[in-house]
């Protein structure tokens, strides 16, 4: 038996919505979904009339959705904005390559320009090269540290006064439960909040903040709109993962759980006496940290010298790698000036020995009437046919490049050996392993207070719904 829609529009209900419990017709379905949206933007007054604004589009159903909703409300209630969409390519090969082609669609639906920015060409490094050094277990600290200051990037070149993303009540929720698994205060504090950004810096706003996933899901399929739903290859191994299981596990018995958890973390205080990071410009990138040097700057210097766990857990692991690191390098180049000093002794001495040599050398060939080989004797002035043994004339260089493990199969070995290159992808530069960065002690704050995966909750694509 049909049930009537409680819109009271006398259409049939197609749907029941996972938020309320409502049965709707889809057109009633779209008008509460776009009306609940608008509230929340206007209600927070995330935009002003004239702004431009960049939406992160990385072809998902949350940046799609976010997209053609934003372009629909801006028309109709007349916001007054200049909408572009902004992508980031990682470089994650069989993903984010197939992804920018469904971005690349929108942009032609949606009459939207469009900037794409490169890990590549903004760091040097791509996803895929920095997998093959790191390993796939802090993948996702790289990715979601980078994609957040491409972000930054991109928006300021495009000179647009805030970022919307994607990001919906359940990836809120789950980076509450995140948090305080985690016991990360700082984050905690902020993650809820609607709009983010510090004085100086671009403002990000999360218009979606109060959608569920499953609504976002429904409103794409009865639209008809055209997004990319494959998970990023590397994602499985993220621990955003654990708490989106456990999240779902609590919806399926109690739906409205999501929007309590968001509750509980925009009402949550903090004591007085707890210290928290505060917002400041990085002194080598200029774009927003929490410390003197941004994550960003770290987890790249560790990348660009051959230590991939530099930038990995607490400030006093990447302190003390550092240390050890530089250590090594003055004692390289200690070792270095003691070779040079003695080739350059041994160069003089042997110049001495060889003029001495070629003088008397000269007196007897001539007085045999020999002719000398010029390349290895006097240059042709003498007529001697013998030629000098230039192995031995090596001799005490071929020591020295021993003994400082300066021969070519030696340097190879270990150069090889220093920047990671190995079997197992594994610095042991100056003794640092995966293993004894572990003995390291955790008790420090890290280099900022980013979170890495709130980017990512709304870019690596996706669908992970049971309805």
């Amino acid at each position: 038996m049909p049930v009537p829609c409680r819109g009271g529009c006398g259409n049939n209900a197609v749907l029941k919505r996972p938020k309320t419990g409502d049965a709707l017709c889809k057109e009633c379905f779209f008008w509460a979904f776009e009306t609940e949206i608008h509230y929340t933007i206007t209600k927070a007054e995330l935009f002003n009339k004239g702004d431009s604004v960049a939406i992160g589009a990385s072809g998902g159903k949350d940046s799609t959705v976010l997209a053609y909703v934003l372009k629909t409300l801006n028309q109709r209630f007349n916001y007054g904005l200049n909408l572009m969409l902004l992508s980031i390519d990682e470089g994650i090969t069989g993903y984010r390559d197939d992804s920018l082609e469904t971005v690349k669609q929108n942009r032609d639906d949606y009459e939207m320009p469009l900037k794409i920015l490169s890990y590549k060409d903004l760091y040097g490094w791509t996803m895929d090269e920095i997998v093959a050094q790191i390993g796939r277990k802090n993948n996702c600290t790289f990715c979601g540290v980078f994609r957040r200051q491409a972000l930054d990037r991109g928006a300021a070149m495009l000179g647009v006064k805030c970022i919307a993303t994607g990001h919906n009540a359940d990836d809120i929720a789950e980076t509450v439960l995140m948090n305080v698994l985690r016991g990360d205060i700082a984050r905690l504090k902020r993650c809820t909040a609607v709009a983010t950004g510090s004085e100086g810096t671009i403002p990000r706003v999360k218009p979606l903040k109060y959608t569920y996933e499953k609504e976002i899901v429904m409103y794409a399929h009865y639209k008809k709109l055209v997004y990319f739903s494959t998970e990023c290859v590397f994602a499985p191994n993220a621990y955003r993962g654990h708490a989106r299981a456990l999240l779902k596990d609590l919806e399926k018995i109690r739906p409205a759980c999501i929007m309590d958890i968001i509750y509980s973390g925009e009402t949550m205080s903090v004591k007085e006496q707890v210290s928290l990071p505060t917002q400041r410009i990085c002194s080598r990138c200029k774009f927003v940290s929490s410390q003197e040097v941004c994550k960003a700057c770290v987890l790249l210097e560790g990348l660009n010298k051959g230590l991939p766990k530099l930038g990995i857990g607490k400030s006093s692991k990447a302190k003390r790698m550092l240390e050890e690191y530089n250590a090594k390098q003055a004692e390289k180049e200690t070792v270095l000036k003691d070779v040079i000093q003695d080739l350059n002794d041994t160069s003089i001495s042997d110049d001495t020995g060889h003029k001495n040599r070629k003088k008397d050398s000269n007196k007897e060939n001539a007085s045999n009437g020999e002719s000398c080989n010029k390349n290895n004797c006097c240059g042709g002035s003498c007529r001697s046919k013998t030629n000098v043994d230039v192995a031995a004339s090596n001799k005490k260089l071929d020591m020295l490049l021993e003994q400082y493990g300066l021969d070519d199969n030696t340097s190879d070995k270990k150069s090889i050996k220093e920047n990671g290159v190995t079997d197992t992808n594994v610095s042991d530069e100056n003794g640092v392993t995966d293993t004894n960065i572990s003995d390291h002690s955790d008790d420090e704050t890290p280099f900022n207070g980013q979170e890495e995966d709130d980017t990512c909750s709304s870019a690596c694509g996706g669908i992970s719904v049971g309805f």
